[in-house]
């Protein structure tokens, strides 16, 4: 190899590196990002649905609830509705459609919070999670459920 080709070579392989990283990304890897939202996503459901059953107790939940303006009563279906749409999230039953279907929940929680400011470690908590993860949710009815989900429906979903 002369020395002319050696530095083309040189010059050309991290254009070719970039140009590799500009790739639209696979189907597979839509699906693996899509299934890793999914998973989380119904996980963090979940958590949020067990911090009103095991920490806040559902009665104090329903307090808190009443405190804001909202019927206390509302705390029972809220929760109901986050532990087992989490749990549907993570299995891929029609996850997509339960999670735009959670979206005002978050939304309704976002508004609950807002008075306390951003940040979700702020005193009664912060609207930035709940926020976030209405986000979350509506960019997984987006994209889709990703790999190994057990029931999926075209129905309420995007094309």
């Amino acid at each position: 190899m002369t020395t002319t080709t050696t530095h083309t070579a040189a010059v050309h392989a991290p254009r070719a590196a970039f140009a590799s990283a500009q790739r639209p990304l696979a189907a597979a890897d839509r699906n693996t990002g899509a299934t890793v939202l999914r998973v989380a996503l119904g996980t963090m459901w979940i958590s949020h649905a067990l911090l009103k059953v095991l920490v806040f107790t559902l009665p104090g939940t329903a307090q808190f609830f009443a405190s804001n303006g909202l019927p206390g009563a509302l705390a029972y279906p809220v929760a109901a509705a986050e532990l087992l749409g989490g749990a549907a999230i993570v299995l891929g039953l029609y996850g997509r459609q339960v999670s735009l279907l959670l979206v005002p929940v978050l939304l309704g929680a976002a508004w609950v919070h807002w008075p306390n400011g951003w940040v979700f470690t702020q005193p009664n908590g912060g609207w930035e999670y709940p926020a976030f993860l209405a986000v979350a949710s509506l960019a997984h009815w987006l994209m889709g459920d990703g790999r190994f989900a057990l029931r999926r429906s075209a129905w309420l979903a995007p094309r």
